[in-house]
């Protein structure tokens, strides 16, 4: 097995990921209504797009499913989870833009990567 050096690409792809962890670990179980959604998509962006090499953050509760899941319980609120939201990141590093995505397949949150432009010379 030959050991080399990541790529800027491959760098870049994994700081989304950390963003991405950072981004559904630290929101999952939030109280969310569909009164509080827009607040909760805004401070979720804010606090992403404060990490390095983040340079945008789109986060869209999913306030259908909300009102959906909230007729079948009695609170008024229920906790977030992927269910309840979309998130678009871009993530630029040394030169290189990653476009990723979180949206469901089935009833798994899938946290991709849809689009890597490097450099031309990615030597780094």
């Amino acid at each position: 097995m030959q050991t080399t050096a990541a790529t800027t690409a491959e760098e870049a792809c994994f700081e989304a990921g950390i963003k991405f962890g950072t981004l559904y670990h630290q929101f999952a179980g939030t109280p969310v209504s569909p009164a509080s959604a827009s607040t909760l998509e805004d401070a979720i962006a804010d606090a992403i797009e404060n990490q390095p090499h983040c340079e945008a953050v789109s986060v869209t509760v999913r306030t259908d499913r909300l009102e959906t899941a909230l007729a079948e319980q009695s609170a008024e609120y229920t906790e977030l989870t992927g269910k309840f939201f979309d998130v678009t990141m871009q993530i630029e590093y040394n030169g290189c833009r990653v476009q990723t995505q979180m949206t469901m397949d089935g009833d798994y949150p899938l946290m991709e990567i849809v689009a890597v432009e490097s450099p031309t010379d990615d030597s780094s």
